[in-house]
């Protein structure tokens, strides 16, 4: 089991992930452990998922790895990213029987998936 998934995002941008990651996908903010939080960067949860997005001065974003995160309501979150201008890429139904699935970028070009169980 996964106790969490960290992404990198670039120092100082810690706005423009809480209104991504809280904001669009209305994950949960949460409160980073004193010792951890004078390094940066924001913890989310919901959904069964704890994301952590750490910030460094060299970032890159992961454009080919990246988490899948099971969702309630694929067509909803879809819809929101589409609205607020982020890429949503459907996957052909076929590759991975069973699920349903789609791939956007973050607020800094990291790779995520989202995926849902058909029937």
């Amino acid at each position: 089991m996964i106790h969490h998934v960290q992404l990198a995002a670039p120092r100082g941008s810690e706005s423009a992930l809480r209104a991504f990651y809280a904001g669009l996908l209305g994950l949960v903010e949460v409160p980073k452990p004193p010792p951890l939080a004078a390094r940066g960067g924001c913890w989310f949860a919901g959904h069964g998922v704890e994301l952590h997005l750490g910030v460094t001065d060299d970032f890159h974003p992961a454009e080919k790895a990246h988490p899948g995160l099971l969702w309630p309501d694929l067509d909803a979150l879809a819809a929101r990213l589409t609205a607020a201008g982020y890429p949503v890429t459907w996957a052909d139904e076929g590759e991975l029987p069973g699920l349903r699935r789609f791939h956007t970028a973050d607020v800094h070009g990291n790779r995520l998936e989202f995926l849902a169980p058909t029937g």
